[in-house]
């Protein structure tokens, strides 16, 4: 089973806009990393946000490059501070490749809750606009490639 986890891009201090969209660049990033991971052909049938504007609209950008499209949703517990063991429960149950686009520090916490079992200690480095796969198997996740925007060339 694969789980894909991603930082929302780049987005706008909260003292100039509250809401948080992403910035230009912050789209920009996105969509370099989301065209990429479509011409990987990664088989996402579901990519789920947190809900926050630049979660949200992180999440709309990647779902509309890739082929199918997959469905697009929101969850609760993807939250910058949500305890990473709610999401952790939900991405136990067995389902197709699914996306999860959210925020630090959870996103760091749930990979090494999931990874190590300890969400405390730190297991992955995200970045914003980022892609990070986790793949799951006889002897539970392992962290299997990180995809960020500054090594993704259009």
């Amino acid at each position: 089973m694969k789980l894909y986890l991603m930082q929302h891009g780049e987005a706008r201090p909260e003292q100039d806009d509250p809401a948080r969209p992403l910035t230009d660049r912050g789209r920009a990033e996105v969509e370099r990393v989301a065209r990429a991971a479509a011409r990987l052909d990664l088989g996402i049938v579901q990519v789920i946000h947190s809900g926050k504007l630049r979660a949200r609209q992180t999440a709309e950008i990647v779902a509309a490059c890739l082929e199918p499209p997959p469905a697009l949703g929101e969850m609760s517990g993807l939250g910058p501070n949500d305890d990473p063991r709610i999401a952790a429960e939900t991405v136990a149950v067995p389902s197709g490749p699914r996306l999860l686009v959210g925020h630090l520090p959870h996103l760091s916490r749930l990979a090494s809750l999931l990874i190590l079992g300890d969400g405390a200690r730190g297991v992955v480095a995200f970045q914003m606009g980022g892609l990070v796969c986790l793949s799951h198997g006889e002897d539970g996740w392992r962290l299997a490639w990180a995809l960020v925007p500054d090594l993704v060339r259009d």
